[in-house]
């Protein structure tokens, strides 16, 4: 249920589901999975698939990048399930021009330079990037929860070797701020006043 304010008078069209996933594997490498499906609330006519029905895929398709520890590709499946065009269906070769590519820094670059244009498919190219802050979440996450009883600790990074390695995240948002005050709690070697605070 949406919490924005009450829309003008419409009618729903076209939705768009975008689904990521992570894992953590047995081997200890990670998976990082994504779909997307597009539907429509009517009926269309397609110059190849002929009458679609209303909530018919118009484009499933899906992506399985498998990561390092160091976020290096490592494997990438694809997957087109549902697509209006027969080419659409031969795209997947192209993304294995990403394993041995890692994200972060240069991810951008290296998607478009392997499945830009007419090497890839628009839609599973979008998923690659969400697919990366996915990644992100999935090999830093929390830490787990602790057990019943267990004293409550918050992680405080304060290892003085950490000043050399800053969080990629800082100064990313808001929440983020090294002037704010979640750096000054979580990251205090990081944490640097603002001007306005120090005038």
């Amino acid at each position: 249920m949406s919490t924005l304010s009450p829309p003008a008078p419409r009618r729903h069209m076209h939705t768009r589901r975008i689904h990521c996933e992570g894992f953590q594997r047995d081997d200890g490498l990670w998976d990082i999975e994504a779909s997307i499906v597009d539907t429509k609330t009517y009926e269309v006519e397609e110059p190849y698939r002929g009458l679609r029905a209303p909530g018919l895929h118009v484009h499933d398709m899906q992506v399985r990048l498998t990561l390092d520890d160091e976020m290096v590709v490592r494997a990438i499946e694809v997957a087109t399930l549902e697509a209006p065009y027969a080419p659409c269906y031969t795209v997947a070769p192209s993304f294995q021009g990403l394993v041995g590519a890692k994200i972060g820094g240069g991810w951008r670059r290296a998607v478009n330079e392997a499945v830009g244009g007419t090497k890839g498919c628009t839609h599973i190219k979008e998923l690659l990037f969400p697919m990366a802050t996915v990644a992100y979440q999935t090999l830093g996450s929390w830490p787990k929860r602790r057990k019943a009883g267990a004293p409550r600790q918050v992680q405080v990074e304060t290892d003085p070797e950490a000043a050399a390695k800053r969080p990629y995240f800082l100064d990313g948002c808001r929440a983020w701020a090294t002037d704010g005050p979640v750096v000054e709690r979580l990251y205090p070697l990081h944490f640097r006043k603002s001007s306005r605070d120090a005038a």
